[in-house]
């Protein structure tokens, strides 16, 4: 029997707790799962992805000290097509996480069309209803315009927020462009 490799690819700029359930369930459907960042240089960051990789790493690394039962997950970036990546790792399926109607729309349209170009399947599990409105853009929105970044909690872990806070600080340009 072959074994079944997964890969979750997004920007997770910034990682959310809706991320991290989707990795959390994956572990329980799949033998293997990569947690895939994209390099995406035609798209504006707020963290580089070498922040990114770190993030998810300390993040996918307590959630498996949590439940050490499930399947192994690594953390890897890639630039270019998502399917070539999983292609180039052996995976069978892409793990994709949705929130409402307007995720599964957009979602089923890059499923039919991975299948067709790749050939490569993808797995789909429904956000938890206390994840269903939150979104790494709707972060970087708050972080911006918000005054206390605690209200972040219910939504990202705190080495997230600490983190934001710090781009905050540090006045990055996304953030004030969202500002104007």
């Amino acid at each position: 029997m072959s074994k079944h490799l997964a890969v979750f690819p997004g920007s997770f700029d910034p990682m959310t707790f809706g991320h991290l359930d989707v990795i959390e369930r994956g572990r329980k459907l799949f033998d293997e799962l990569v947690v895939a960042i994209g390099r995406n240089p035609g798209k504006s960051v707020l963290f580089s992805v070498e922040e990114r990789l770190g993030m998810a790493s300390v993040l996918v690394d307590e959630l498996i000290r949590k439940d050490p039962a499930g399947a192994p997950v690594s953390v890897r970036a890639f630039s270019g097509l998502t399917v070539d990546f999983a292609k180039s790792i052996g995976a069978n399926a892409l793990l994709r996480g949705f929130r409402n109607l307007s995720d599964l729309q957009y979602e089923v349209q890059q499923a039919v069309t991975n299948r067709e170009v790749a050939g490569l399947e993808t797995a789909f599990v429904v956000a938890g209803q206390s994840f269903a409105y939150t979104s790494s853009s709707l972060i970087r929105q708050i972080t911006a315009l918000g005054d206390d970044l605690r209200t972040l909690a219910p939504m990202v872990p705190p080495i997230v927020i600490e983190a934001l806070r710090q781009k905050k600080l540090a006045k990055h340009p996304m953030l004030e462009a969202l500002r104007t």
